[in-house]
């Protein structure tokens, strides 16, 4: 069964949906793509996002709460990873950025591999559709810009400035 709600944060709705593997979107509710990545999840998994609850939503819950309040790093939620082969590989590149760090494009593209597929790796990332969870924020310009974010730029600068904030690490001074 694939279950969904919306949780209110600080940095706004985000919707959350799950199955009996894990958790399969979580993303800002007014997200342009949100439509596409819902019908590409439902599509994938032969299944429609029905409104409810789920034991998976409410850790969700409260494990972004509690990274929002700088009390936690990495999530502990089981992730169930709806997408193509090559996604689900950068998607799991993402994860290994650590906590308050960041990598360019290019830079995830030579990990994952092939420093020629940043485009692919740029696409993949935009549609990751478990924001902050599967942290696409930690990926910024080679030159140190903040690019496109699905929850938007100025998201995403909080989002990087929270955790050097928290982390005790220092983001490159060119993102701000």
């Amino acid at each position: 069964m694939l279950v969904t709600r919306n949780i209110d944060t600080p940095l706004g709705v985000m919707r959350a949906a799950a199955t009996e593997q894990g958790i399969v979107l979580f993303d800002f509710e007014y997200r342009r793509m949100i439509d596409n990545i819902v019908k590409r999840i439902e599509t994938q998994l032969e299944e429609t996002l029905q409104p409810g609850n789920h034991r998976f939503i409410d850790q969700v819950e409260e494990e972004i709460n509690e990274y929002l309040q700088g009390a936690r790093i990495t999530f502990d939620v089981p992730l169930h990873m709806v997408g193509s082969e090559f996604q689900k590989n950068v998607w799991m590149g993402l994860l290994a950025i650590p906590y308050g760090e960041t990598r360019s494009y290019k830079q995830q593209s030579v990990f994952l591999g092939d420093e020629k597929a940043v485009r692919a790796v740029a696409g993949a990332n935009g549609e990751n559709g478990i924001a902050i969870i599967i942290p696409c924020h930690r990926v910024i310009g080679s030159d140190g810009s903040l690019t496109g974010y699905g929850g938007g730029i100025p998201r995403k600068k909080w989002l990087l400035e929270h955790e050097a904030k928290h982390s005790g690490k220092h983001i490159q001074a060119t993102l701000f």
